[in-house]
């Protein structure tokens, strides 16, 4: 048997630009960070022929054409296991749909576990390169590549994705003391809304393929917010990168009507007069987790729990998709 996990994350500075239809004509930039959250793949061979899968569903077929789940699918295809006899179970700590990467994290964590099962090496970018092959390639899916690219490598890393699809990828160079205090004043808070990024990433993907220029100057905008989140986090500013956060969703919540709600508004603000110098909704928007930076984070915290919000308290993740049992 063989047991994987994959960190989920949160988008410090960036979230956006690492569409190819982006990417490809400007080149992208994310900042972003993994999560002591995780979701958890396990790979092993049963004693009679077939593909058994226990997820939220539960499938036994006979090979893989009949798979339902697609991203299983695929990946059993892409190894060339057509007659494969494998079982296969997985489990998360935090459920799809709320911003924080888990199809990536997931997808991640998959190819890990089959690469183990056949006693193969893979290194964090060959790991991102054949999730993202998986969803943006054969399944088409309107996704960016940050979420493979940060469950592989794990910590806080500045992703450069560039128009020849190349990734460059670099930790984010600060100090003990930063770290941990972004590990005290980062704060999430489950919003109650689940959602599909589909629809809000495949109208910016439209909107960017046809060069709109309005799509194209928030991106270009947000872009140089994630390098000035970088210099400010260098240099130890925390107070600044929190307006920052603040001053990037002002730009997010531009980009699609669909981003934000009338309640995300009102908790947002709500937040922001009680102890968060800043924040955003983590993913795509339409929901999942809002993420703040506080300065006063035991206001924050009594303050959003009267407004029935509950908090996930986390701690940053340095060591990416990994193998935990074989």
């Amino acid at each position: 048997m063989i047991i994987t996990r994959s960190p989920l994350r949160i988008t410090l500075g960036g979230g956006g630009t690492d569409l190819p239809s982006y990417y490809r004509e400007y080149g992208g930039f994310v900042m972003a960070a993994a999560i002591d959250k995780y979701v958890y793949v396990t790979v092993m061979r049963p004693f009679v022929p077939g593909i058994f899968l226990k997820y939220s569903k539960l499938e036994q077929v006979d090979s893989v054409d009949q798979v339902q789940h697609p991203i299983i699918r695929e990946t059993i295809g892409m190894l060339d296991s057509k007659n494969a006899q494998v079982e296969i179970t997985t489990l998360a700590d935090i459920p799809a749909g709320t911003g924080l990467g888990s199809s990536g994290s997931f997808t991640t964590a998959l190819l890990k576990a089959f690469h183990a099962h056949q006693r193969r090496i893979l290194h964090p970018d060959e790991l991102a390169r054949l999730a993202c092959e998986i969803e943006m390639n054969r399944l088409q899916e309107p996704i960016g590549k940050q979420d493979q690219y940060i469950a592989a490598y794990g910590g806080l890393t500045c992703f450069y994705f560039n128009p020849d699809d190349t990734v460059k990828a670099l930790p984010l160079k600060i100090s003990a003391d930063t770290l941990l205090d972004l590990e005290d004043n980062l704060v999430l808070f489950f919003t109650g809304f689940s959602r599909s990024a589909g629809d809000i990433l495949m109208d910016q993907d439209l909107r960017s393929k046809h060069s709109e220029p309005e799509m194209i100057g928030n991106l270009h905008y947000v872009k140089e917010l994630g390098f000035r989140s970088q210099k400010a986090l260098e240099a130890g500013d925390t107070g600044l990168f929190g307006e920052l956060m603040h001053e990037h969703w002002e730009h997010k919540k531009r980009r699609s009507s669909a981003m934000s709600n009338s309640r995300i508004d009102e908790w947002y603000e709500l937040g922001r007069a009680n102890g968060a110098i800043g924040g955003k909704l983590v993913g795509a928007g339409g929901g999942g987790f809002l993420m703040f930076y506080a300065e006063d984070r035991k206001k924050l915290r009594q303050v959003m729990r009267r407004a029935g919000l509950e908090e996930v308290r986390f701690q940053f993740d340095f060591e990416g998709t990994k193998v935990m049992f074989e």
